[in-house]
């Protein structure tokens, strides 16, 4: 039933603690109980973000004449993001809203660059590997561009593969670093060299893994090249409010050059409001996001994310230990945050569900189907009860039916 708008409005001190039980069905993700869509980086950085959000939750990134202080600390997130990622003296980026909207900012620069610089007409397409986001699906059915998904090889990217299906209507090939499904870096150097040599528009999803992967790099971790070391690397999205541990929503989209950039902008002038421009695919940006983003990279530095990072991977590799014991297999060899593991004796999904009865909402992958975790720093503390409770629900699934994980909005 439809609830109408109250006649008159209520005292806050009555309606704050209405919100509070509104939550109380919400998943424990301040217990560690939930591996996707938050990341728990400690109460701390918790507070970090909600002061310097609400210390500018009124202004708009729109106007940076109106709000200079806003264009300075997008240009300072953008050049701690680009410092990180190898991004030659000329590339530039822009804040966005999240990674959706860091992607189809780059396909937009992607097809326009396609158009105007390569003269190429008519139907056009983006050839990614099938893990790859399906942020890109609904970019390509905005835009009417056609995908194609190319399968995988040993659960990554097959450059051979992908260079057949590309042809000179491809406006762009996608590598993942890492793929959010398995949680693995696709191999972003062989798509280079493919790119260069065909003259092929290469964006690389570091969404989950542009603002950890550096550090785990700095802690000795195997990390291999995949941003804009490599030459062929024109595009990069990094979210920020995943493992940069910034404010929801905040993402980045960087380019090689600000020549390249500049397909990205939006520029209107034709009507009798004056000349708008907007660099991402919202009008109105929250000066909130960019100002959380700032100060919780600030407040971290170097120092903080490695040792931020370090507790991710160290739980990741525990975990990982655990349920091979219990006789998981874990899909290919993660090295960041993500990890996927699959059963060979028990659905996945029955286990998923006995996992909630015990308070954990974390996701699933398909194709094997597996127990899927984003883990966040936090989880370095949650780890042994995770493990304690998939033993259980190991054991509890094997007799029960199988079902099908809730849907994921």
């Amino acid at each position: 039933m439809r609830t109408p708008l109250p006649q008159a409005g209520a005292p806050w001190a009555e309606l704050k603690p209405r919100m509070v039980d509104y939550a109380q069905g919400d998943v424990r993700w301040r217990d560690g109980k939930t591996a996707v869509y938050v990341f728990n980086a400690g109460p701390d950085v918790e507070q970090v973000q909600k002061e310097a959000y609400a210390l500018f939750q009124s202004e708009n990134g729109l106007g940076p004449v109106a709000f200079p202080s806003l264009k300075r600390m997008e240009a300072e997130v953008v050049g701690f993001g680009l410092s990180l990622l190898h991004g030659p003296d000329e590339a530039v980026g822009t804040v966005t809203s999240g990674g959706t909207d860091s992607i189809t900012m780059a396909m937009k620069a992607a097809r326009d660059y396609a158009r105007k610089e390569r003269g190429v007409t008519g139907p056009l397409n983006i050839v990614l590997p099938r893990s790859a986001h399906p942020a890109f699906d609904k970019a390509a059915a905005v835009m009417e561009i056609e995908v194609r998904r190319i399968p995988l090889r040993d659960f990554l990217a097959d450059p051979q593969a992908m260079a057949e299906a590309a042809d000179a209507a491809t406006i762009m090939i996608v590598g993942s670093a890492p793929c959010f499904p398995y949680g693995l870096i696709d191999p972003i150097a062989a798509l280079s060299e493919l790119a260069l040599a065909r003259d092929l528009w290469l964006h690389v999803d570091a969404c989950v893994g542009g603002y950890i992967a550096p550090f785990v790099r700095m802690n000795g971790g195997d990390i291999p090249p995949f941003d804009f070391e490599l030459a062929g690397v024109r595009s990069m999205s990094a979210d920020l409010h995943k493992y940069g541990y910034c404010a929801k929503g905040a993402s980045t989209v960087f380019f090689r050059s600000a020549a390249l950039q500049a397909f990205m902008v939006f520029d209107f002038k034709d009507w009798p409001g004056g000349r708008m421009v907007t660099p991402t695919l919202a009008g109105t940006r929250p000066g909130g996001a960019i100002s959380a983003a700032w100060a919780v990279m600030n407040f971290l530095g170097v120092d903080g994310y490695r040792a931020k990072q370090g507790l991710v991977t160290g739980a990741r590799e525990r975990i990982e230990a655990g349920v091979t014991a219990l006789g998981f297999q874990v899909l290919g060899s993660p090295k960041l945050g993500i990890t996927a593991f699959h059963h060979p004796d028990v659905n996945a999904m029955a286990i998923w569900a006995k996992l909630r009865e015990r308070g954990w909402f974390t996701s699933v992958a398909t194709e094997p189907p597996a127990l899927h975790l984003m883990l966040s720093p936090f989880h370095a503390e949650a780890a042994d009860t995770y493990l304690a409770d998939l033993a259980w629900a190991l054991e509890a699934a094997r007799t029960a039916k199988p079902v099908q994980a809730e849907a994921r909005y």
